[in-house]
């Protein structure tokens, strides 16, 4: 599973223990957590079931207000999102959208440090 514009990376920790670590990084990092969803129990709530799937909605204002002051449309991809659950094979995963792949969505200037760029935050808190 590869698709277009989502990067996925590997994590060592169960899936709601991986949300717990990221969303602690992101708010000592003065990230605004928006929306944190367990997505296997709202589904479990209708009567399905799946794999455990968590979902955390967040971002900082100032960063992405810069990034929609270039392109009022990049909002559709904000706030940030990163999700994490776990296969068939228990093995968990992490995904979130590929930077690059917003940039060139909405015509923004590529920027190294840019806050779309998810990567050092994964490897910082699941060392990938």
């Amino acid at each position: 599973m590869n698709p277009e514009g989502v990067k996925i990376y590997p994590s060592k920790y169960p899936v709601k223990e991986t949300i717990d670590y990221l969303q602690a990084f992101l708010e000592e990092h003065g990230a605004t957590i928006y929306a944190r969803i367990d997505q296997q129990d709202e589904l479990r709530k209708t009567g399905q079931t799946i794999n455990p799937l968590e979902f955390l909605m967040f971002g900082n204002p100032k960063a992405g207000g810069a990034l929609m002051a270039q392109s009022p449309l990049v909002a559709l991809d904000l706030p940030l999102k990163i999700i994490a659950w776990e296969d068939d094979n228990s093995k968990v995963w992490v995904a979130c959208n590929n930077a690059k792949y917003i940039e060139e969505r909405y015509g923004l200037s590529h920027n190294e440090n840019t806050p779309l760029n998810l990567d050092k935050l994964i490897n910082a808190v699941l060392g990938s």
